[in-house]
């Protein structure tokens, strides 16, 4: 039996002899798409970072984080399949495991390319049809929000240096399909700011995302002092930023966080 994939983030096309049993995956996003799929049996092992869905850190092979890969783990699970990212894992990474199993690469940055990831990864793990079902879902989810009014933003991902995100990145395209328009998306990838340049700016609201720097209220007070009379509010990153199946949930949830919502403070 053969699956085949479209090319993937490198230009490269993965043939495999049949459909895998020991998945390894360095993506958290796309982790918990393994798991919506319906392949809890076939993932071997996971980064640390994969925290969805929780009972997976206590049953999957942790085997490091994102960019800091332990070989040797991984080559302990003898894998016929590792998911990877052009962005979260590392060059040296990835082609280091290529000597050990086949590597899938992934590269996002709209919600298009996602649904296409989805189709891909079930196009290589024999699950064709639940992930255009899934798909088909996140698809509707997004139309249902055409026509909202604008609201303009910067969306920050870093403390210090302040660091906010372009026009070409996965965050971009999903505040945009919720009518919040980036304040510097003329900029590119995940640029540094300047509290002068965040003013200039003048948006109507600074969102403090909760991933990769873990913003909480406390963080606010010296943030309003550098940027007087700007509207600061918190944000859930992962509704945001993962690519994966945690897209069901992100129409809903830009909604509330246009009615000004805030994520709990974690315990």
């Amino acid at each position: 039996m053969s699956a085949a994939a479209p090319r993937d983030a490198r230009g490269r096309t993965l043939e495999l002899p049949r459909p895998p049993r020991r998945i390894v995956s360095l993506v958290p996003s796309q982790t918990e798409l393994l798991a919506d799929l319906g392949l809890d049996e076939r993932v071997v092992g996971i980064t640390r970072f994969c925290v969805r869905p929780p009972e997976w850190s206590r049953t999957k092979r942790n085997v490091g984080g994102t960019k800091q890969v332990r070989h040797e783990r991984v080559e302990a699970l003898r894998p016929d399949l590792v998911l990877a990212n052009l962005e979260e894992n590392t060059r040296a990474d990835v082609e280091r495991l290529e000597r050990l199993a086949p590597v899938w690469v992934t590269d996002v940055k709209s919600v298009e390319g996602a649904l296409a990831m989805i189709g891909d990864v079930g196009r290589l793990t024999a699950r064709k049809a639940e992930a255009a079902a899934l798909a088909a879902q996140i698809a509707a989810g997004f139309e249902a929000l055409a026509g909202l009014p604008p609201i303009r933003v910067a969306y920050l991902i870093w403390q210090d240096p302040l660091m906010t995100v372009g026009g070409d990145t996965f965050i971009h395209d999903v505040l945009r399909r919720g009518g919040l328009v980036n304040v510097f998306a003329e900029r590119s990838r995940y640029p540094e700011l300047t509290p002068a340049e965040l003013l200039e700016a003048a948006p109507e609201r600074v969102l403090l995302s909760s991933e990769p720097y873990p913003f909480r209220e406390r963080h606010k007070p010296a943030l309003a002092r550098l940027l007087p009379g700007l509207k600061l509010q918190r944000v859930d990153g992962e509704p945001c930023s993962w690519y994966g199946s945690r897209l069901l949930a992100t129409p809903a949830y830009l909604g509330r966080l246009r009615g000004g919502e805030e994520p709990p403070e974690p315990a």
